[in-house]
């Protein structure tokens, strides 16, 4: 016999109604600013809309076929993936590594967790104007280099180091983010089981790989994946710093830059839409696959900690 459905009280309406009032401004916004964009640049993707002379006809899959014959557009992809590769697992390490230095116990080491924070409040236009300045041909860089003994380098004149240059700076710059969040995780590991790997003979890197690693993989995994979609959006860096946005020669070209350029600069709404889309379509790909890597490292957490726990 089914059960008759309880109805809810007058307080519990309230309540809904409260609990509704607070998501309604997040609701509002986010249709607003997220799901009419994304509805309009699909729309935008399948005609020749210029911002000056509107839409004159449907062009259905031109666009998207021309994506294919665009050089440029398969530079930015590379020069986007290049900078994924090596911004990341860079970014991370020195994150992790700024964190077991601020987590020391050592008397005059917190002062460095405001060092290692202080770029991340810094707007990154700020940044990139300053490292502009250092990687010029006068710059700190090359002065620094030239008293060395070195010859002064092209850096962000130079297609072949013009990328290496803003992912160094990248890295740098977003470390200190990660650091706190690491370093809240460091400091949530039970010093128990440190005690207990000091009495098994754990220490130096064992320690860090047998009990430390495996009690922040999980904080560990969620920073990968903010830094893995921050990564992707690579805009500011490469408009800013080169002498011509995505320059020199498109070696700092990235999708996003690309988007803006073909969408914004050149006013080709409609082209410019049909690369936002493919690029969203390849961002829920990527951002899948992210969240595969995590649940398996949430995996080896658990089984990690029953390990552990067994030992003890």
């Amino acid at each position: 016999m089914l059960q008759k459905v309880r109805k809810k009280s007058a307080r519990q309406k309230q309540y809904d109604m409260v609990g509704w009032l607070f998501c309604a401004p997040a609701i509002v916004f986010g249709t607003m600013f997220l799901v009419v964009p994304i509805v309009l640049a699909f729309g935008f993707s399948f005609t020749d809309y210029h911002m000056l002379r509107g839409i004159t006809r449907f062009v259905w899959f031109e666009n998207y076929a021309e994506l294919f014959k665009d050089e440029v557009f398969h530079r930015a992809i590379l020069n986007t993936l290049q900078f994924v590769i090596f911004v990341v697992p860079l970014q991370l390490g020195m994150a992790l590594a700024f964190a077991l230095l601020v987590n020391s116990r050592a008397r005059g080491f917190g002062i460095f967790k405001l060092a290692y924070f202080a770029p991340v409040i810094t707007s990154m236009t700020v940044i990139a104007l300053l490292f502009k300045n250092f990687y010029g041909e006068t710059g700190l860089f090359n002065v620094i280099l030239r008293a060395l003994g070195f010859s002064a380098q092209g850096f962000l004149n130079d297609p072949d180091q013009a990328m290496g240059s803003i992912i160094v700076m990248s890295a740098w710059q977003g470390a200190g983010y990660q650091m706190i969040i690491l370093l809240a995780a460091l400091q949530n590991v039970p010093q128990e089981l440190y005690e207990a790997g000091s009495l098994d003979g754990a220490k130096g890197f064992t320690r860090f790989k047998s009990i430390t690693l495996p009690c922040i993989t999980d904080v560990a995994s969620f920073v990968f994946l903010i830094t893995l979609i921050g990564a992707f959006k690579l805009f500011t860096q490469p408009y800013i710093m080169p002498d011509t946005p995505g320059g020199p020669d498109y070696s700092t070209m990235t999708i996003v830059l690309y988007i803006y350029e073909r969408g914004m600069t050149d006013k080709l709404i409609g082209y410019g839409s049909s690369i936002a889309m493919l690029f969203t379509a390849a961002f829920i790909v990527i951002n899948s696959a992210a969240k595969w890597f995590k649940k398996l490292s949430d995996k080896y957490r658990v089984n990690r900690e029953k390990y552990i726990e067994e030992r003890i």
